[in-house]
Protein backbone atom coordinates (compact mmCIF):
# COMPACT_ATOMS: atom_id res chain seq x y z
CA UNK A 1 0.00 0.00 0.00
CA UNK A 2 1.56 3.18 -1.30
CA UNK A 3 4.08 1.35 -3.04
CA UNK A 4 2.62 3.02 -6.16
CA UNK A 5 3.61 6.63 -5.20
CA UNK A 6 0.23 6.91 -4.21
CA UNK A 7 -0.32 9.39 -1.41
CA UNK A 8 -1.43 8.21 2.33
CA UNK A 9 -3.94 10.03 4.20
CA UNK A 10 -4.62 8.80 7.66
CA UNK A 11 -7.70 10.06 8.78
CA UNK A 12 -8.10 10.07 12.81
CA UNK A 13 -11.81 8.90 13.47
CA UNK A 14 -13.32 10.26 16.61
CA UNK A 15 -13.30 14.34 16.54
CA UNK A 16 -12.03 14.47 12.62
CA UNK A 17 -14.50 12.30 10.67
CA UNK A 18 -16.90 11.94 13.67
CA UNK A 19 -19.03 14.47 15.91
CA UNK A 20 -17.82 12.67 19.67
CA UNK A 21 -20.33 15.76 20.26
CA UNK A 22 -23.27 14.40 18.28
CA UNK A 23 -23.97 12.07 20.96
CA UNK A 24 -25.44 14.45 22.70
CA UNK A 25 -28.64 13.27 20.69
CA UNK A 26 -28.81 10.21 22.80
CA UNK A 27 -28.14 11.93 26.09
CA UNK A 28 -30.57 14.27 25.42
CA UNK A 29 -33.42 11.73 25.74
CA UNK A 30 -31.75 10.04 28.98
CA UNK A 31 -30.90 13.03 30.77
CA UNK A 32 -32.34 16.19 29.12
CA UNK A 33 -31.03 19.46 26.93
CA UNK A 34 -29.76 21.01 29.52
CA UNK A 35 -27.70 18.29 31.20
CA UNK A 36 -26.61 16.50 27.76
CA UNK A 37 -24.11 18.76 26.21
CA UNK A 38 -22.11 19.17 28.96
CA UNK A 39 -21.95 15.08 29.87
CA UNK A 40 -20.75 14.72 26.04
CA UNK A 41 -18.04 17.26 26.75
CA UNK A 42 -17.07 15.98 29.79
CA UNK A 43 -16.86 12.29 28.67
CA UNK A 44 -14.99 12.78 25.94
CA UNK A 45 -12.70 14.65 28.24
CA UNK A 46 -11.92 11.70 30.28
CA UNK A 47 -11.86 9.36 27.58
CA UNK A 48 -8.42 11.40 25.89
CA UNK A 49 -7.64 11.44 29.44
CA UNK A 50 -7.94 7.66 30.54
CA UNK A 51 -5.34 7.21 27.55
CA UNK A 52 -2.77 9.87 28.33
CA UNK A 53 -2.70 8.56 32.12
CA UNK A 54 -2.49 4.56 30.45
CA UNK A 55 0.59 5.62 28.29
CA UNK A 56 2.58 7.28 31.27
CA UNK A 57 1.73 4.55 33.58
CA UNK A 58 3.16 1.96 30.43
CA UNK A 59 -0.49 0.59 30.41
CA UNK A 60 -3.43 -0.60 28.50
CA UNK A 61 -7.23 -0.61 28.60
CA UNK A 62 -9.10 -1.36 25.40
CA UNK A 63 -10.44 2.07 24.28
CA UNK A 64 -14.04 0.47 24.17
CA UNK A 65 -13.37 -0.46 28.09
CA UNK A 66 -12.04 3.53 28.82
CA UNK A 67 -15.33 4.73 26.92
CA UNK A 68 -17.43 3.11 28.73
CA UNK A 69 -15.04 4.08 32.32
CA UNK A 70 -14.88 7.73 31.44
CA UNK A 71 -19.05 7.78 30.35
CA UNK A 72 -19.10 6.87 34.33
CA UNK A 73 -17.02 9.27 35.03
CA UNK A 74 -18.80 12.43 33.22
CA UNK A 75 -21.72 10.83 34.57
CA UNK A 76 -20.80 11.09 38.60
CA UNK A 77 -19.25 14.22 37.88
CA UNK A 78 -22.50 15.64 37.38
CA UNK A 79 -24.03 14.24 39.63
CA UNK A 80 -26.27 11.59 37.94
CA UNK A 81 -27.23 8.00 38.13
CA UNK A 82 -26.54 5.61 35.39
CA UNK A 83 -28.51 2.75 34.89
CA UNK A 84 -26.79 -0.15 33.46
CA UNK A 85 -29.43 -0.48 30.22
CA UNK A 86 -29.05 3.32 29.81
CA UNK A 87 -25.41 2.70 29.64
CA UNK A 88 -25.68 0.07 26.85
CA UNK A 89 -27.75 2.34 24.92
CA UNK A 90 -25.17 4.88 24.89
CA UNK A 91 -22.35 2.75 24.11
CA UNK A 92 -24.67 1.15 21.33
CA UNK A 93 -25.07 4.93 20.07
CA UNK A 94 -21.26 5.53 19.93
CA UNK A 95 -21.25 2.96 16.97
CA UNK A 96 -23.68 5.60 15.18
CA UNK A 97 -22.02 8.77 15.51
CA UNK A 98 -22.70 12.29 13.25
CA UNK A 99 -20.19 12.99 11.00
CA UNK A 100 -19.33 16.49 10.34
CA UNK A 101 -21.05 18.25 7.72
CA UNK A 102 -17.94 18.98 5.43
CA UNK A 103 -17.21 15.25 5.70
CA UNK A 104 -19.43 13.53 2.94
CA UNK A 105 -18.74 15.78 0.33
CA UNK A 106 -14.60 15.75 0.76
CA UNK A 107 -14.93 12.00 0.68
CA UNK A 108 -16.57 11.76 -2.43
CA UNK A 109 -14.52 13.88 -4.13
CA UNK A 110 -11.61 11.66 -2.20
CA UNK A 111 -13.14 8.70 -4.33
CA UNK A 112 -12.37 10.00 -7.54
CA UNK A 113 -8.41 11.10 -6.54
CA UNK A 114 -6.33 8.00 -7.93
CA UNK A 115 -3.39 9.52 -6.11
CA UNK A 116 -4.76 9.37 -2.74
CA UNK A 117 -4.34 6.26 -0.65
CA UNK A 118 -6.96 6.86 2.70
CA UNK A 119 -7.04 4.59 5.51
CA UNK A 120 -8.26 5.30 9.13
CA UNK A 121 -5.81 5.32 11.78
CA UNK A 122 -7.42 5.35 15.35
CA UNK A 123 -7.29 4.71 19.34
CA UNK A 124 -10.25 2.90 18.68
CA UNK A 125 -10.34 -0.50 18.88
CA UNK A 126 -10.57 -3.00 15.85
CA UNK A 127 -14.67 -3.66 16.48
CA UNK A 128 -15.31 -0.13 17.41
CA UNK A 129 -13.86 1.69 14.36
CA UNK A 130 -15.41 -1.25 12.21
CA UNK A 131 -19.00 -0.73 13.89
CA UNK A 132 -18.61 3.30 13.06
CA UNK A 133 -17.26 2.97 9.38
CA UNK A 134 -20.46 0.41 8.90
CA UNK A 135 -23.15 1.56 10.82
CA UNK A 136 -22.71 5.42 11.14
CA UNK A 137 -25.40 6.27 8.67
CA UNK A 138 -23.65 9.48 7.49
CA UNK A 139 -20.23 7.81 7.49
CA UNK A 140 -21.27 3.90 6.05
CA UNK A 141 -21.44 5.21 2.66
CA UNK A 142 -18.15 6.02 2.09
CA UNK A 143 -16.57 3.53 4.01
CA UNK A 144 -15.53 1.84 0.44
CA UNK A 145 -12.85 4.64 0.12
CA UNK A 146 -10.78 3.66 3.27
CA UNK A 147 -8.21 1.00 1.69
CA UNK A 148 -7.15 -0.18 5.59
CA UNK A 149 -8.15 0.72 9.25
CA UNK A 150 -5.41 0.93 11.87
CA UNK A 151 -6.01 0.81 15.21
CA UNK A 152 -3.41 0.52 18.17
CA UNK A 153 -4.53 -2.48 19.43
CA UNK A 154 -1.46 -4.25 18.56
CA UNK A 155 1.23 -2.24 19.88
CA UNK A 156 -1.19 -1.44 23.21
CA UNK A 157 -0.21 2.34 23.52
CA UNK A 158 -2.33 5.66 22.60
CA UNK A 159 -1.81 8.25 20.33
CA UNK A 160 0.60 10.46 20.89
CA UNK A 161 2.78 7.67 21.69
CA UNK A 162 5.48 7.66 18.87
CA UNK A 163 4.81 3.45 18.50
CA UNK A 164 1.04 3.61 17.34
CA UNK A 165 2.49 6.32 14.46
CA UNK A 166 5.23 3.83 13.65
CA UNK A 167 2.74 1.06 14.10
CA UNK A 168 0.61 2.68 11.23
CA UNK A 169 3.95 2.87 9.01
CA UNK A 170 4.41 -1.11 8.75
CA UNK A 171 0.48 -1.38 8.23
CA UNK A 172 0.97 0.66 5.15
CA UNK A 173 4.21 -0.71 4.29
CA UNK A 174 6.28 2.31 5.10
CA UNK A 175 9.74 2.18 6.84
CA UNK A 176 10.29 4.47 10.15
CA UNK A 177 12.87 6.41 7.62
CA UNK A 178 9.53 6.86 5.21
CA UNK A 179 7.63 8.39 7.70
CA UNK A 180 7.16 11.77 5.80
CA UNK A 181 5.41 10.03 3.05
CA UNK A 182 2.42 9.77 5.03
CA UNK A 183 0.09 12.36 6.00
CA UNK A 184 -1.96 12.70 9.41
CA UNK A 185 -5.38 13.97 8.92
CA UNK A 186 -6.66 15.30 12.69
CA UNK A 187 -8.57 18.19 14.32
CA UNK A 188 -6.70 16.66 17.47
CA UNK A 189 -3.77 19.04 18.36
CA UNK A 190 -1.92 16.63 20.43
CA UNK A 191 -2.17 14.18 17.35
CA UNK A 192 -0.85 16.90 15.26
CA UNK A 193 2.12 17.24 17.69
CA UNK A 194 2.87 13.55 17.74
CA UNK A 195 2.75 12.49 14.40
CA UNK A 196 4.82 15.57 13.74
CA UNK A 197 7.23 14.07 16.70
CA UNK A 198 7.35 10.78 14.86
CA UNK A 199 8.39 12.21 11.40
CA UNK A 200 4.96 12.45 9.56
CA UNK A 201 3.64 15.52 7.54
CA UNK A 202 0.18 16.63 8.90
CA UNK A 203 -3.06 18.70 8.33
CA UNK A 204 -4.93 20.08 11.23
CA UNK A 205 -8.62 20.75 10.81
CA UNK A 206 -9.56 23.51 12.73
CA UNK A 207 -13.47 23.43 12.06
CA UNK A 208 -13.82 26.42 14.88
CA UNK A 209 -11.00 28.69 13.03
CA UNK A 210 -9.83 29.37 16.59
CA UNK A 211 -6.04 28.89 15.08
CA UNK A 212 -3.13 26.80 16.49
CA UNK A 213 -2.68 28.06 19.75
CA UNK A 214 -0.81 24.41 21.12
CA UNK A 215 2.59 25.93 23.10
CA UNK A 216 4.14 22.39 23.96
CA UNK A 217 6.68 21.96 21.23
CA UNK A 218 7.88 25.21 19.65
CA UNK A 219 8.98 25.67 15.92
CA UNK A 220 7.62 24.25 12.98
CA UNK A 221 7.58 21.19 14.66
CA UNK A 222 5.07 21.65 17.59
CA UNK A 223 3.01 22.95 13.66
CA UNK A 224 0.69 21.08 11.39
CA UNK A 225 2.38 21.75 7.98
CA UNK A 226 -1.46 22.86 6.98
CA UNK A 227 -3.93 24.39 8.43
CA UNK A 228 -7.96 23.62 7.30
CA UNK A 229 -11.07 25.09 8.58
CA UNK A 230 -12.74 21.85 6.70
CA UNK A 231 -12.30 18.42 5.07
CA UNK A 232 -13.27 20.09 1.54
CA UNK A 233 -10.27 22.66 2.11
CA UNK A 234 -8.03 19.32 2.11
CA UNK A 235 -9.56 18.22 -1.19
CA UNK A 236 -8.66 21.77 -2.89
CA UNK A 237 -5.12 21.37 -1.24
CA UNK A 238 -4.51 18.07 -2.78
CA UNK A 239 -6.11 19.46 -6.21
CA UNK A 240 -3.68 22.51 -5.66
CA UNK A 241 -0.98 20.59 -5.39
CA UNK A 242 0.06 21.14 -1.85
CA UNK A 243 -0.15 17.58 -1.11
CA UNK A 244 0.61 16.14 -4.62
CA UNK A 245 3.85 13.99 -3.55
CA UNK A 246 5.02 11.74 -1.31
CA UNK A 247 7.15 13.43 1.78
CA UNK A 248 6.50 16.92 0.24
CA UNK A 249 6.42 19.49 2.88
CA UNK A 250 4.25 22.85 2.43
Amino acid sequence: MGSDGSIILAFDLYGTLLSTESIAKELKTQFGAEKAATIAVTWRKYQLEYTWRLNSMNQYLPFSTITQRSLHHAIAENNLELQSRTAASLMSAYDCLSTFPDVAPALQSLANQPSITPVIFSNGTREMVSNSVSQSPDLSPYSGIFKNIVTVEEVQKFKPHPDVYYHLAAKVGKTREQMGDMWLISGNPFDIVGAKAAGMNSVWVDRGAGGWADGLIEGEKGRPDLVVHGLVQLVEAIEAGKISTPGTRI
